[in-house]
């Protein structure tokens, strides 16, 4: 599974166990409380694999932002929730932050090694002191 498509499935589990939250009725119900614990366990487990190939800020900016601005969308549409101009505007704002966020880099590879610092200024692991 690429990391990508990793962080997708993330987010579609995230947003299946939200509005199953709506279903749960306080958890008492057991179809939706187990849709919701599952939605949220795997949503969790595969961002902490993410987590491992991608920097922690990026990752769960786009699951938040991603995940906020599809419930919404799923309340709007499938669950008869109002969408005024405030509320598309602000998933507006989300978006443009999550494209952002991916747009701008970190200056760090998969590994957390800064990729913008030139080599000459960086210490050798043994010349670092304690």
């Amino acid at each position: 599974m690429t990391i990508w498509f990793m962080l997708a499935a993330a987010i579609a589990a995230e947003v299946t166990a939200a509005v199953a939250l709506r279903y749960a009725a306080g958890l008492t119900r057991p179809g939706p409380t187990a849709l919701v614990i599952i939605g949220y366990g795997i949503a969790f487990w595969l961002l902490s694999r993410v987590v491992q190939h991608l920097p922690t800020s990026v990752t769960y900016a786009v699951w938040a932002g991603a995940g906020t601005a599809l419930v919404a969308v799923v309340g709007t549409l499938a669950l008869g929730e109002s969408m005024s101009w405030v509320k598309a505007a602000s998933l507006a704002l989300i978006i443009a932050g999550v494209v952002g966020l991916n747009l701008s880099g970190d200056g760090r590879d998969a590994t957390g090694a800064a990729t913008d610092v030139p080599a000459s200024t960086v210490a050798a692991p043994a010349e670092v002191s304690r």
